[in-house]
């Protein structure tokens, strides 16, 4: 059976090999490997411009949007918050256009950490930009503590992952409202939502933590599987 294409997002930005330091297109291997193990072709899409947008979702099966730097404020219409990384307008701009466009061609997308957040704003959700600050504690950025994710069982999700899903999931921003079609299939022992899905796609699944880093690769299972 041939290898269906999933496309990766990436970030585009300096980085250094030996003694030059040049523009480059960067994406944690982690995403490809999970993906060529779940049966995948990966391909990593620069985001340079919004032009190869369409002949990407006509070209490909599937759509990753990745983590990384958090979505900046403007994309959801808040101001920036001091607290949080400067934002990278180029691949915010870049991956809310691809996920509306894979949203509206039915391509299967996995959205993972910051890639839940990009694909809420895209449906016009919006976002809590810093958690700490709403929950008066900072137990969800903690790094490398594992806590266990209630998950909805008739969900795609929840038929990929079971139930419930001990996870690590470090993060600052959180999904505040959910964009259209979304729900919530996941969430935290304080209902921070940790999970969120498409309604009618063929599969369309976000998720606050980090799959590609764990053992338990099912979900990018399931996103071969629809992207076939």
């Amino acid at each position: 059976m041939s290898r269906p294409l999933i496309g990766i997002t990436a970030y585009f930005e300096a980085a250094r090999w030996g003694d030059w330091v040049r523009e480059a297109v960067l994406s944690p291997p982690s995403y490809a490997k999970a993906v060529e193990r779940a049966g995948g072709a990966p391909v990593v899409l620069p985001p340079l411009n919004l032009h190869a947008i369409d002949a990407y979702v006509r070209g490909l099966q599937g759509v990753v949007l990745a983590g990384g730097i958090e979505v900046g404020g403007g994309a959801y219409g808040e101001e920036q918050d001091e607290r949080v990384p400067e934002a990278q307008g180029h691949r915010d701009r870049f991956e809310l256009a691809l996920a509306r466009a894979a949203v509206q061609a039915d391509v299967p997308i996995l959205a993972i950490a910051r890639g839940m957040h990009v694909l809420n704003v895209a449906q016009g959700g919006t976002l809590i930009p810093w958690l700490p600050e709403v929950l008066d504690n900072e137990r969800h950025a903690e790094p490398g503590v594992p806590h266990v994710i209630q998950v909805s069982v008739s969900s795609k999700l929840g038929k990929a992952v079971g139930d419930k899903v001990e996870v690590v999931a470090p993060h600052t921003q959180s999904v505040r409202r959910l964009g259209t079609g979304l729900l919530a299939v996941a969430w935290a022992e304080d209902q921070i939502v940790e999970g969120i899905e498409l309604q009618g796609h063929r599969f369309g699944v976000g998720v606050q933590w980090h799959p590609e880093r764990s053992e338990d690769e099912r979900i990018f299972d399931a996103l071969v599987e629809a992207a076939r």
